[in-house]
Parts: structure tokens; sequence; C-alpha cells
């Protein structure tokens, strides 16, 4: 079918997709023109409208002759003086696009979108709120943004909100930003019923022209979009954004009929990382990364400074601290997100914490797949000044950290390594063994443990408050 579908209704749909694209362009760029931070006028001039139900036409044309024959519309969408704000999941797909053209609703986006040929004019109609990568300040301004136009009573379009469900089988935190303003937002749901999913991007697997071209390839595509009933926070949940994206997601999951998960995505690349030290089923330290983020600390920011963490705790010569100090170290206040995290490092309940250990488990969270980058770090706080090598406990506590486990048996890697029995093995020894026994985590460390296995293999049923290991479509074939 696709080799068919490639060589003849594929090209003709890709170009007559092109077409609607160049035949909408020029009404968006006169409607668009200097329109940039400009409240839309009220009630909207005639020939606006006549806009808008031409861009709406041409678009759904576009998408009609993509193969979305019938987009199956549920509910009622709100009206602005209802609801200002659109969260719309799962965000797993270009074709999110689809109920955006049809409503004209404004979107979040990277201000980079601006510039691209055509499409960029197009998305200027819908007056988005651009968020610059580049500038530092971009997140406060861009909340900052969308409260203006929550609270413009209507003027504004709808501002649709994009948030994640991982693969369809569970539903990751929601951003806060659009929860922020503390005004009723109307969920919208989307489900995509086809027999195959080629609609669905991932991270690991199709890249987006080729979910272009396997969707196009399909004779007929289905989407279905389900306007819930506008959600009215509580006076606590407009205290606590946080608190009203969760329990806004609660209501969207359900509706959805899948489960929920405190994880992120990078938290599950975490988990599903290559490397010579793939982590066990039983880490603590997807745990550890979640708490990390819960900080307001970026691991991804993270990284370039490993280094100097690396030296600063090295100075401290295995002293241990605890948790005022802890706080100070990090420059956040004490909260029960720190204390979580105390814990996870403070395992005898001594009050006592070794920085080391949070020093390493950081340093697997911002690069898991780099093994020995990490062991390497731990070699540097670890060794001793005389011969920089280390003993058993010292590759035990390093090891254990960079797994997240509390009991690891190294006795036997140790000894492998220690050929000259020394007792103290260097960096180089490590290397030099791993070098030659690519494997060895397999053979000594965790020989009858289970690990995370492929992302391909379906979990039996995915569970509440849990991992989603899954992140490829039903049908792997």
């Amino acid at each position: 079918q696709i080799a068919i579908m490639t060589l003849t209704l594929f090209p003709i749909r890709l170009l007559f997709a092109a077409f609607m694209m160049l035949l909408a362009w020029p009404f968006a760029f006169v409607a668009s023109l200097g329109s940039d931070g400009k409240e839309p006028e009220q009630p909207l001039a005639l020939w606006r409208k006549v806009v808008d139900l031409l861009l709406k036409a041409i678009m759904r044309t576009m998408w009609f002759a993509g193969g979305f024959h019938r987009v199956a519309v549920k509910g009622r969408q709100a009206l602005p003086t209802e609801a200002t704000i659109l969260t719309l999941a799962p965000h797993s797909s270009y074709f999110d696009a689809i109920p955006v053209t049809m409503t004209m609703s404004s979107i979040v986006m990277k201000a980079e979108s601006r510039d691209i040929p055509i499409w960029g004019t197009l998305i200027k109609y819908i007056r988005p709120v651009f968020v610059s990568r580049s500038d530092q300040d971009s997140r406060r301004k861009t909340v900052e943004e969308i409260k203006r136009r929550a609270q413009s009573n209507g003027k504004w379009p709808q501002v649709r909100s994009l948030t994640s469900v991982v693969n369809g089988v569970c539903a990751v935190p929601f951003f806060s930003g659009a929860f922020i303003p503390g005004v009723p937002v109307q969920p919208v749901v989307l489900r995509y019923p086809n027999k195959l999913d080629t609609i669905t991007w991932t991270w690991q697997g199709p890249r987006a022209l080729e979910i272009l071209w396997l969707t196009l390839c399909q004779f007929h595509n289905q989407v279905e979009i389900e306007f819930l009933p506008v959600y009215h926070p509580s006076e606590e949940e407009k205290r606590n954004p946080a608190l009203y994206a969760s329990n806004v997601r609660r209501v969207m999951a359900e509706a959805l009929g899948v489960s929920i998960t405190d994880y992120t995505f990078e938290d599950c690349q975490l988990a599903l990382a290559e490397g010579q030290l793939r982590l066990p089923s039983d880490t603590c330290l997807l745990e550890f990364a979640r708490l990390v983020r819960g900080l307001g600390l970026k691991p991804e920011k993270l990284e370039k400074d490993l280094d100097k963490y690396a030296e600063n705790t090295k100075l401290k010569k295995g002293e241990k601290i605890d948790l005022l100090e802890f706080a100070a170290y990090l420059e956040v206040p004490v909260s029960d997100t720190l204390e979580g995290m105390f814990s996870l490092f403070d395992e005898s309940g001594s009050g006592k914490m070794d920085l080391r250990e949070y020093v390493v488990a950081l340093s697997v969270v911002c690069r898991p797949s780099k093994t020995l980058d990490t062991i390497q770090l731990a070699f540097k706080m670890y060794a001793s000044p005389d011969d920089g090598c280390i003993s058993e406990e010292d590759l035990s506590c390093i090891l254990k950290t960079a797994l997240g486990v509390a009991e690891l048996p190294v006795t036997d890697l140790f000894s492998a390594i220690d050929e000259d029995r020394k007792g103290r093995i260097s960096f180089a020894d490590f290397t030099r063994f791993a070098d030659m026994y690519p494997n060895f985590a397999e053979e000594y460390l965790y020989p009858d443990q289970t690990r995370f296995e492929s992302c391909t293999q379906t979990p039996s049923a995915p569970t509440p408050n849990g991992l989603c290991t899954d992140f490829s479509p039903e049908s792997t074939d």
C-alpha cells in the first residue's frame, strides 16, 4: 500500500497541500499587517470575519485532501468569555494543528516559527504567544502575556495550551504556565482512532517527514475532538497553579482513558538510556530526577557545572553535611521536596549525607548514556590525593549511587579489576577493564536482576502514577 500510494496519491496530496497554503498566504498576510501586540478590535470588522471564514475553509480543504475526510467533534467549544484558555491533549502529533486551524485560536510556540516562509505568516494570523529561547526572561514574559490575554474579558482569541500524554498510555505532568492566571479553562482531548498509528511522533523512531509521508499514504485518517465542560478552579487552585494543572490533567486523563504518571519524558529517557551501567528496575534515580526538577533545577543546564561541583565537593574530603547545609549548597530553601531528596542519601537516618553521592547521581541524570564520564568524575572526588586510587568500599559507594540502589555486590568486580591485588584501583585500571569487558555490569553487578528492557515492549497494563516504559505504537511490526 505504501509503495502504491507513494507513487500515486502521496505526491498529489503533497502538492495540493502546498497549493492551499500558498492560497491562504495572501489573506493571512494582509490580515496580520500591523497587528503585532495590538489588542483585536471588538467587534471584528466584516472583512476580518470574511478572511477568518475563508482561511478556515482553505485549511479544512487541505486537511480533507490529506485524508482527514471527517473530523468528529463532541461537546461544545466555550465562548472566549466563558473560558479564555483551552488545554489540549495529547500533544503527540503535528496534526494537532487541525483543531487550531478549525478554531483559529492562539497557541504558545517558539518565536523562531514566525520566520518560516509562508507557514510563519499563517501562524502570525492567529496571534500566537511567542516564546524566545534566546531570551532568559522569556518564561516570565510568556506567563504575563497569557495572563493579560486571559483577563481581557474575551477580547483576545482563546489561547490553546498544548499538553502531553506519552504515546496514549500515560498523562505526564502539565506545564503550569497556562494555569497561573487562575481563570477557567476548557479541557479539549484529541483521539486518532486509526487502525495503524502513523500520526504519533516519537523521539526514538520516525521523524517528522517520515510521519507526514506515512500519514499521507493512508487513504483515510480519523480524528476526534472532544470539548469537555469548562473547569472552574477553586480558590486553592488559583493560589497553586501546579495543583490546578494536576487536577485538570486528571480530568483529561479520565476522558482519554489513560493513566497518570508524575515522571516526565526526561525521566523515562534516563530509565531507557543505553550505556555500560543501565539502570535496574528498582533504581531510585528516577525519583531523584523528579525531585531535582521539583526544586526548579534543570539537569540539562547543570551539566556544564558538574566539574565545578566535583571540585568543591572534593575539598570537603568526604565530610558529611546536614539538611540546612545541603539547602545552602543548592541555594534553595528547605522544603518537602528538598527533604525527600536528602532522605535518598541519608540511608542510615543519621541526619547527614555525603555530597559526593549527590554529584554522582546528578551526573547520571545529566548524561545517562556517558557511564565512563560519571565514573571519572566520581574518581576525582573519591580517589586519594597520594596515588589517585580508590578502595573497594569507595567503588561500592560510587556504583550504588550511580545505579540508585541500596545494596550492590562489587567484590567480584573489584577483584577482577585489581589484577595486582593492591587493594586499590585507579581510573585507568577501571577503563582498561571496561574496554576489555564492555558488558561487565551484566556479569558482575546484576546478573539476576531485572532491568528496563527495550522500549518496544508494551507493559501488560499501565500502572497509575508509575513509570511508563512504552514509547512505541502498539503495532511495532
